[in-house]
């Protein structure tokens, strides 16, 4: 790889050394240097990148990127390139190692605060109904034709964003259905190519603090990112920042929800539950005119169907293709039903924060229930106002709860389901405090009764439980399954 060609499409200049250099190999961890590779030093959290540039040059490398003065011996023939942005720079150099695959694949980006992973397999099924091969990068995995990659970041580094795009490629991918969250915007990981649609579901308060956003502007404008790096932008009409997220977009727009005046909107709204099933079904008029039934529960179901029937609109797909799809279309963790019994409704959801779950709740609230019941636990080393808004909720929200542990971490079960039940005696919820996480569940199975709904909130794609540094396997799917054998 010529160290030129990899700069094509970036403003640069060169403080040392030459531009015409052969590259082993790409490289932005200080950890892997070695001979004539090209090193992007990178400013983390933890660790400035811009640290190792010695240690780069004593390693042989042919050159560095850099968006600061860095010391370098001074007999060293190591090239140094100035940019204004080595994350920007990065992800453009990145795209030119793995050839531009995206210039080979139909590439649609998801953003929002909620919906964008039950969205992206939505978009995902219908499209593969329609004959497509559709790659995903999600938060819960990545999918490369039979392949599934668990998932480190919601959206990846970049390096690795254009590695999984050249896979798909290899694979005979025409289309990439991803996740874009705002700390993938904000850190130029998306850079280096322009997606074909850029979609927006919702924005809410979120991901505000240290190492993230500094204000709810600063996280609506990155969310707004997306629409000067698309062709097409679909966003949510409906939505109170619509407006300010899609401020300065050079795309073109097309809206959805369910009021009047949306590109396509959704009427005639009914709520529909059964044995195994809780669902809700409606008409979509504007753009298309269609009776659609979706499997979840609720308007903010409606609403990411609403936006998988608008992408795929784009695509020409028909009604029964899409009718199909949103029938049959499963997330993992995402208001997964489990089958329990015929007497009551059980599901598995990642409700995490109190917006969630207040979201989840006061939406099958809307069922009419026997009892609703919520079982969940709080992560430890994390805000402890979590925990009292979440105890909070739940104790507004659902006719009983079940306290449990989630992730404690470095933290007490106990003093964490302490916080939570502070939350909930703020209210008249009913509750009970069982710390094991199975035997929560084994309670909840046991005391179900005829129409209730039980939510176990928290953990939803997760298999695992982290305590004291160390990972332990626990699926709830596995758990519940070995619950229903003890109880035979």
């Amino acid at each position: 790889m010529q160290l030129s060609k990899l700069l094509e499409k970036i403003e640069y200049s060169i403080v040392k050394g030459v531009s015409d250099r052969e590259i082993s190999e790409f490289v932005y961890d200080s950890r892997k240097l070695s001979k004539d590779c090209l090193f992007v030093c990178i400013e983390g959290a933890n660790f400035d990148g811009h640290s190792a540039a010695a240690d780069a040059a004593k390693a042989g490398a042919a050159a560095i990127v850099t968006c600061k003065d860095v010391d370098i011996p001074g007999d060293s023939e190591i090239t140094v390139v100035r940019v204004k942005d080595t994350r920007y720079a990065m992800a453009y150099i990145a795209a030119a190692v793995y050839g531009n695959p995206a210039g080979s694949l139909t590439t649609i980006g998801i953003t929002g605060t909620k919906g964008k992973t039950t969205t992206t397999y939505m978009v995902k099924s219908i499209l593969e109904k329609m004959g497509h091969k559709v790659g995903l990068v999600g938060t819960i995995e990545i999918i490369i034709g039979d392949e599934h990659i668990p998932a480190k970041n919601t959206t990846p580094d970049s390096y690795m964003l254009q590695y999984y795009f050249k896979q798909m490629v290899e694979a005979g991918c025409d289309t990439v259905v991803m996740e874009v969250s705002s700390q993938g915007l904000m850190l130029h990981r998306t850079q280096g190519f322009i997606f074909d649609y850029g979609i927006f579901t919702n924005i809410e308060p979120d991901h505000i603090g240290p190492n993230e956003h500094k204000d709810f502007d600063d996280y609506m404008n990155c969310k707004g990112l997306l629409f000067k790096q698309c062709k097409v932008g679909i966003v949510n009409g409906d939505d109170a920042h619509v407006k300010d997220v899609t401020n300065g977009s050079t795309c073109s727009l097309y809206t959805y929800g369910l009021k009047d005046g949306n590109d396509y909107t959704a009427t005639d709204l009914r709520l529909t539950r059964g044995e195994g099933h809780i669902g809700v079904d409606f008409h979509v008029k504007g753009k298309v005119e269609m009776d659609v039934a979706a499997s979840t529960p609720g308007r903010f179901s409606v609403y990411n169907a609403l936006t998988a029937i608008a992408i795929c609109d784009q695509f020409g797909a028909g009604e029964n293709e899409v009718r199909k799809a949103l029938k049959e279309v499963t997330v993992k963790g995402r208001i997964e039903l489990v089958p329990v019994s015929d007497k009551f409704t059980l599901m598995i959801d990642y409700a995490h924060n109190a917006m969630a779950l207040e979201s989840l709740l006061g939406t099958l609230k809307e069922y009419n229930p026997h009892r609703l019941v919520s079982v969940f636990g709080c992560g430890g080393n994390r805000d402890r106002n979590r925990r009292f808004e979440m105890g909070e909720v739940s104790g507004k929200f659902a006719d009983f709860t079940i306290i449990t542990s989630d992730n404690p971490r470095y933290e007490e079960p106990l003093d964490i389901m302490a916080d939570i039940v502070t939350g909930i005696e703020r209210t008249a919820g009913n509750y009970v405090t069982i710390a094991d996480r199975k035997e929560a569940i084994r309670y909840a199975i046991t005391h179900g009764e005829p129409g209730d709904i039980i939510v176990l909130a928290g953990k939803g794609h997760e298999d695992y439980q982290e305590i004291k540094g160390v990972k332990y396997p626990m699926d709830e799917r596995v758990l519940i399954a070995e619950i229903l054998e003890e109880l035979k």
